[in-house]
């Protein structure tokens, strides 16, 4: 399943469906990880991925061009994830600079809605042209639909957040968006990977890939819907949003791509090797599949704790010491907000919710 340099852009590697228990045996974990919701763990194909690159640069055994083609692959394959087209999709690094792009295209004196309690990679590339006029206004997660109004000119929130777990309701906020005709740019980091994603839905969906997609850090996604892409301006336009990249290496004319890809960042070559198989072996298990899975093991977790079920892969709760507890385990989560948080994902298993839970009671 490992990439190799004559494969085609876009060819998915591994073309069979995966069940869930011969999937897990492509990761090993040294002990229970409930931690996805800050990084995920690359599977065997990504990892072997990456290592085969990296001993191919350091011994000089090979030219750049094919480690560049992964990064086309991957985006075809998170494309297929989110149900859109290639040449909807952006590449770069991360989520920040991608959202800085489309708060770039906002008016001066544009009204940005939020969740109070939001991710600043969302939040603060809005925030920063506070100095033309752009206001960012927050309110309670649950009641953003109801607050979206005439003035509204964006909606920014997160698919699934990232300190509590909660899921969006994106069917409200979409409506009302459109209602009052306001623009909605969603932030996928924490949903990607595990809860099934439409982004034909909204006008900007941005996602890094270290987290649920499973993939090594600097590589993100910006699906853009197609009537909105002139609005934007390629602000760090360089060779690799040319039309032909290849082409692009000296001189004028300006001579960038016609679709979203003229918002592309050049590749971070083994950021890119180790994504294309990570998000292939997603496709292989399917997101509806990792998708019952994980928030299985979270409800389990949550009956433990005696907390009321939920429709959401990761858990935040208030227990006293938590971190030490788990900790002296092995079992690595993390705490956000002040409250426990653990995050589970397809190489979980009933028993390491099982021994989170004894850690906790011990």
């Amino acid at each position: 399943m490992a990439a190799g340099p004559d494969r085609a852009p876009g060819t998915p590697l591994e073309q069979r469906p995966l069940d869930l228990r011969s999937a897990r045996d492509l990761w090993q974990p040294a002990a229970p990880y409930l931690d996805t919701a800050s990084y995920g763990l690359p599977p065997r194909p990504a990892w072997d991925a990456l290592q085969a690159a990296l001993d191919d640069w350091r011994h000089g055994r090979t030219s750049w061009e094919h480690w560049g083609d992964r990064t086309e692959g991957s985006r075809s394959a998170f494309a297929r994830l989110v149900g859109v087209a290639p040449d909807e999709v952006a590449v770069s690094a991360t989520v920040s600079e991608l959202v800085g792009l489309v708060a770039a295209s906002l008016p001066d004196g544009a009204r940005v809605l939020a969740p109070e309690v939001e991710f600043t990679s969302l939040l603060f590339p809005f925030m920063v042209h506070a100095d033309r006029g752009v206001r960012v206004d927050t309110v309670p997660g649950g009641g953003l639909a109801e607050a979206i109004d005439g003035r509204t000119t964006l909606v920014a929130l997160s698919a699934v957040q990232s300190s509590t777990g909660e899921v969006a309701d994106l069917d409200a906020v979409v409506a009302a968006a459109r209602h009052h005709g306001a623009l909605v740019a969603v932030d996928a980091t924490q949903a990607c990977g595990w809860l099934p994603v439409d982004a034909a839905r909204v006008d900007f969906l941005a996602c890094a890939a270290y987290k649920w997609l499973m993939s090594p850090r600097g590589t993100a996604f910006l699906a853009v819907r197609p009537e909105r892409l002139d609005s934007i301006r390629p602000l760090a336009a360089g060779w690799y949003a040319g039309e032909d990249p290849h082409d692009s290496y000296y001189g004028p004319p300006l001579r960038l791509a016609g679709a979203v890809r003229r918002l592309d960042t050049s590749p971070a070559w083994f950021s890119w090797v180790g994504t294309q198989p990570a998000l292939e072996l997603l496709e292989g298990v399917g997101v509806g599949r990792v998708h019952a899975h994980d928030v299985a093991l979270a409800n389990r977790f949550r009956t433990g704790l005696d907390l009321p079920q939920g429709n959401s892969a990761i858990v935040s709760a208030r227990v006293p010491d938590a971190e030490r507890r788990l900790g002296r385990a092995g079992i690595r989560a993390a705490v956000r907000a002040g409250s426990l948080r653990v995050s589970f994902h397809l190489y979980n298993t009933e028993g390491d919710v099982d021994a989170a839970l004894n850690a906790l009671a011990d």
